[in-house]
């Protein structure tokens, strides 16, 4: 009974261990000088402020997605969390989406 419940206290362990570990905190920089629009389903639907920073800590497999054409009802994808990104990370999501409007027209 005892060896049980040590296995059942390991895997919740690992399994906690193992979610946490898919968080990554993040720091969202809006260096422009407008507000942009976010939509981070299941999350929130941020709106960053002018020359601001927000933190937020997102799961990996996390979409994100922006308005390339401002108020437009249509989203894009920004990005989609993935192991590549660190914890404390800064995110310059201004310069993001400028990158992106220009893959999207390059398509």
């Amino acid at each position: 009974m005892k060896s049980f419940l040590l296995s059942i206290t390991f895997i919740c362990l690992t399994f906690a261990h193992q979610s946490f570990a898919q968080s990554i905190n993040f720091t969202f920089h809006n260096g422009s000088l407008k507000s942009i629009p976010l939509v981070i389903p299941s999350v929130m639907n941020p709106n960053l402020n002018p020359l601001s920073n927000s933190g937020i800590s997102l799961n990996v497999g996390q979409n994100v997605y922006f308005y390339p054409n401002g108020t437009s009802k249509k989203r894009e994808l920004l990005f989609t969390v993935d192991e590549s990104f660190q914890q404390d990370q800064i995110l310059e999501i201004d310069a993001m989406i400028e990158k992106r409007k220009k893959e999207l027209k390059a398509h």
